[in-house]
């Protein structure tokens, strides 16, 4: 296959965003409280997400367009209504990531100030990162993130899986009543929220400004990084399952004490050489989620803005990224003590909004908005129809079993 690496980014860009808290929270979680046990969820997750995540990818090489502007074509009401979704969620998922981020960071850095000002700290740095707004910036930094992350995590998991020397049964489960909940949270978030294609889809949007990409190429790109994705989903799967299943620790609603339970864990079964392996890998995973989180969602919000409301020009990318910025700082100055609830928060209504960006996305791909030559295969439409069958009946009865 003839590539062009120098047209990869918006797949590493979609890597740098999805693996934060799905993975080194919910994932190792997963492996702490089931083992193997719902190594399943995280395939069929992936497997069922991929064509809906693709479909961002393939939409802005056809078209040069992004899906938002694909929405407003099939009616500015689906517009609108990923407008208020999103409105209503980027503040609860900005802070869940930076307070877990700024939690590592403190560990890592050995300054044990306050959170909050950690968290502002770390907010006021991205935000300068990104002040300008420009693409070629967060291409460039998180190829590099997304490698130092690979090797670090790699480096734990086979120094992890070395040295453990108790049986893991591969058994699958499926959780009771009671575990649902964690298993709507983690399925929510892995390998991420559906509305990533939305970003994806604008990233890819930048990237072809700068390099003619072919369909090929840009699915090869997209490709790599949800290959990456899901390779560090079942990593920190496994961290969790050789470290931590078993030993029947709890975790804390508090970033902090979360943050410290993880790497202690992990430093007391791998001795002290592995410590550095540990932090670098966490702090790298976070750091990476909340620059491009706190870049995508301003992204989406101008894009959705100037669609709707052409009339207000200043709704512009940096309008928003101020916004949020302010906003995430709004939100864990209060609830800083809750990561847990807040984590939850953000993972379930991502998991019960997912049916409604599969379907959308699935209809404006096959639709006459779509060139006929860029449209998904006959195989690819069938995972479609099972992903979105998927999608729908785990939301449905993630409802019935609240209610």
């Amino acid at each position: 296959m003839d590539i062009n690496l120098k047209k990869i980014g918006p797949g590493l860009l979609f890597a740098g965003a999805a693996i934060g808290v799905s993975h080194l929270v919910q994932s190792t979680r997963a492996g702490a409280d089931f083992g193997w046990g719902l190594l399943w969820a995280l395939f069929l997750s992936n497997l069922f997400k991929y064509p809906f995540f693709q479909f961002g990818s393939r939409y802005a090489l056809a078209t040069h367009r992004s899906l938002l502007d694909g929405y407003a074509d099939l009616g500015k009401g689906y517009l609108w209504l990923y407008f208020i979704l999103s409105l209503g969620t980027m503040f609860t998922i900005q802070t869940a990531v930076t307070i877990v981020t700024a939690s590592l960071a403190s560990i890592l850095f050995g300054i044990n100030t306050s959170l909050v000002i950690w968290s502002i700290v770390i907010t006021l740095f991205c935000l300068a990162l990104l002040w300008k707004g420009s693409y070629v910036f967060l291409d460039k930094i998180i190829k590099g993130i997304i490698i130092i992350l690979t090797l670090s995590t790699i480096a734990a998991v086979l120094i992890a899986g070395g040295q453990n020397t108790s049986t893991i049964p591969l058994t699958q489960i499926f959780p009771n009543s009671s575990s649902f909940l964690f298993l709507a949270a983690f399925m929510g978030w892995m390998p991420a929220p559906l509305d990533i294609s939305v970003w994806q889809s604008l990233w890819m949007v930048e990237k072809n400004k700068a390099k003619n990409i072919s369909l090929k190429e840009g699915l090869f790109d997209f490709n790599v990084g949800y290959f990456v994705t899901f390779f560090l989903g079942v990593c920190f799967m496994g961290l969790g399952t050789y470290v931590m299943f078993g030993t029947g620790t709890s975790f804390s609603n508090s970033g902090s004490v979360f943050a410290k339970q993880l790497i202690d864990l992990y430093t007391s079964a791998l001795g002290d050489a592995v410590y550095i392996f540990i932090v670098i890998a966490a702090f790298t995973t976070m750091f990476s989620t909340t620059l491009t989180t706190l870049d995508a969602s301003p992204r989406a919000m101008e894009k959705a803005s100037q669609l709707l409301l052409p009339k207000l020009p200043q709704l512009n990318f940096r309008f928003w990224i101020v916004i949020l910025s302010l906003g995430t700082i709004g939100v864990f100055s209060f609830l800083r003590n809750e990561m847990g609830t807040l984590v939850q928060i953000a993972t379930i209504l991502s998991f019960l909004t997912a049916p409604f960006y599969a379907f959308l996305n699935y209809r404006l791909v096959t639709s006459k908005h779509m060139p006929l030559s860029f449209q998904p295969s006959k195989g690819l439409k069938g995972l479609s129809i099972l992903g979105l069958i998927f999608l729908i009946v785990f939301a449905v009865s993630f409802v019935f079993m609240v209610i």
